[in-house]
């Protein structure tokens, strides 16, 4: 148990049920909270460990459905479409990047997510053993902020898209509000619900896709757009700038990717202990990568079609991916029917931001044990607050400095999977190694002092190695002549290096 007496206090204590409800512990408020919750089957704990008779879910096919779900989404695909506009890559360049990159970032997803189903513990708190409790408290909050921004550069997505149909009748506000509340209303209930929505709510967006990829083939802009003055097919890039377009475009892709790295234990804590860890990693690792190589390839094809077509051209310059689904579902083609369309792929975000805002809440608690007695709802409440605090205005006037403040935010990520697989392999030798029942006895936990020096050596690799529009790194200029982003790749490498140095010196005078 806790050395901590408050967290003995706390409002859930560690053996409580999923749905039990304790009125000699709590404030009478938290009591009917909890009644509410046991009423609609919602999840009232919190960072405390799973035990054994809770794990109730069986089918290993659950994380690779919610993954697949997650990254089914206008997101995803507005990913993609940057790879011409932003990156300057031909079809063929970007096709392969996707791939590569996508495969590369989805493994330490799918890795952590048996952490999960093995010690019943969330991805934060199992970063006090990976990462260290003081490096844990840094991720956590590095967590929470990356949580609120891609939520909110997320939002305005959508709310973009559903501000062009019907006429622009429907005021960006409004759409950011629309969002969050169905965002709020799965999150509100926790681990189950999010699951059982998840499972199904990948099917209209799917069937939207397709509906794209059939209109856009019968626009006939595809091969038009790969193809230079001569008719001669072009799908692949050339020239200086190929190798940095590649690099800082694979970046972004790994991010987004292993973006889920810092929750993937949060979705599989009710598995069985026992489950097959080879089923979560490849069922997690399909679940996570296919949906991103499908959307992104889609969107990296519609954009070619920019360079032909002056319809798509103009509302792509104007409302940007809006536009250009817009274009093409509705504009000479679908028309209402197609807005129709535009409506459930704008509402495919909630999909993607329902884990950001119930991992905030967990990440939240991990980093006191005082949040930790605040119940999880209220921190995913105050997290949507927050988006829409800042979605709003930033719609109108500062969308790219939000853009561009969480490109810098994402380099944490190469940091956190450079020490936290040093210390699995190197040092814990594989799961044998870990006692989950120490999660909350700080007193025997990895002290982070290492893991803290790896993260300020690590952020010195991704400053080294970044190219913003804003700033390029020594090492990014030498990449090309324009450059290439190898941020990631740096802040993996050095931390991972500085961690594997620093980890046995703090081994040998703290003995753990």
């Amino acid at each position: 148990m806790s050395d901590d007496p408050d967290f003995e206090k706390g409002v859930v204590p560690v053996d409580d049920s999923y749905n039990k409800v304790y009125d000699e512990f709590e404030p009478k408020p938290l009591a009917y909270y909890h009644r509410i919750m046991k009423m609609f089957h919602g999840e009232t704990r919190g960072i405390e460990r799973v035990p054994e008779v809770e794990k109730t879910q069986t089918s290993v096919l659950a994380p690779s459905t919610l993954w697949f779900a997650i990254n089914m989404v206008i997101a995803a695909y507005a990913l993609g479409v940057i790879s011409y506009p932003t990156f300057g890559l031909d079809f063929g360049s970007s096709l392969l990047t996707i791939i590569f990159f996508n495969i590369l970032g989805s493994i330490p997803v799918a890795f952590f997510s048996i952490f999960g189903a093995r010690f019943g513990l969330r991805q934060m708190i199992i970063s006090r053993f990976l990462v260290g409790v003081i490096t844990s408290k840094i991720f956590a909050v590095l967590n929470c902020i990356a949580c609120v921004g891609w939520a909110a550069v997320n939002t305005m997505s959508s709310a973009q898209l559903l501000h062009i149909v019907n006429n622009q009748a429907l005021p960006p506000w409004a759409g950011c509000v629309i969002v969050i509340a169905c965002t709020i209303l799965v999150s509100f209930f926790g681990y189950n619900v999010i699951h059982a929505y998840e499972r199904w709510s990948w099917i209209p967006n799917t069937a939207v896709f397709i509906a794209i990829i059939a209109r856009f083939a019968m626009a006939g802009v595809f091969k038009a757009g790969i193809q230079n003055d001569d008719g001669e097919w072009v799908t692949w890039g050339k020239g200086p700038t190929l190798a940095g377009g590649i690099l800082s475009f694979g970046g972004a892709i790994f991010g987004f990717s292993a973006g889920w790295a810092t929750y993937a234990a949060d979705y599989t804590t009710y598995m069985k202990t026992n489950a097959s860890a080879w089923k979560i990693f490849f069922g997690v690792l399909t679940g996570l990568s296919v949906p991103l190589i499908f959307t992104e390839a889609l969107g990296a094809a519609c954009v070619t079609g920019i360079k032909t077509d002056p319809t798509y051209a103009e509302l792509y310059k104007e409302y940007s991916v809006g536009g250009l689904i817009y274009a093409i579902l509705v504009q000479d083609s679908l028309h209402g029917f197609g807005q129709f369309l535009c409506v459930l792929l704008a509402l495919s975000t909630v999909c993607n931001n329902i884990p950001n805002m119930y991992s905030i809440a967990l990440g939240a608690q991990s980093l006191w044990s005082k949040f930790a007695k605040v119940p999880r709802v209220t921190w995913t409440v105050i997290g949507n607050g927050l988006i829409l605090a800042i979605c709003i205005p930033a719609y109108y006037k500062f969308s790219a400095v939000v853009e561009n403040f969480m490109n810098l935010i994402g380099y944490y990520l190469g940091i956190y999977i450079g020490i936290s697989f040093t210390e699995h392999f190197a040092f814990r030798k594989g799961f044998a190694g870990y006692h989950a029942e120490d999660y909350d006895n700080s007193k025997k936990l990895n002290p982070g002092y290492a893991g803290t020096l790896a993260f300020c050596v690590g952020v010195v690799g991704a400053v080294l190695g970044m190219d913003q529009t804003w700033y390029e790194g020594v090492i990014a200029k030498k990449i090309g002549d324009y450059g290439g982003d190898i941020g990631f790749q740096l802040s993996a490498v050095f931390s991972f290096i500085t961690y594997a140095i620093a980890r046995p010196i703090e081994i040998k005078y703290f003995g753990r």
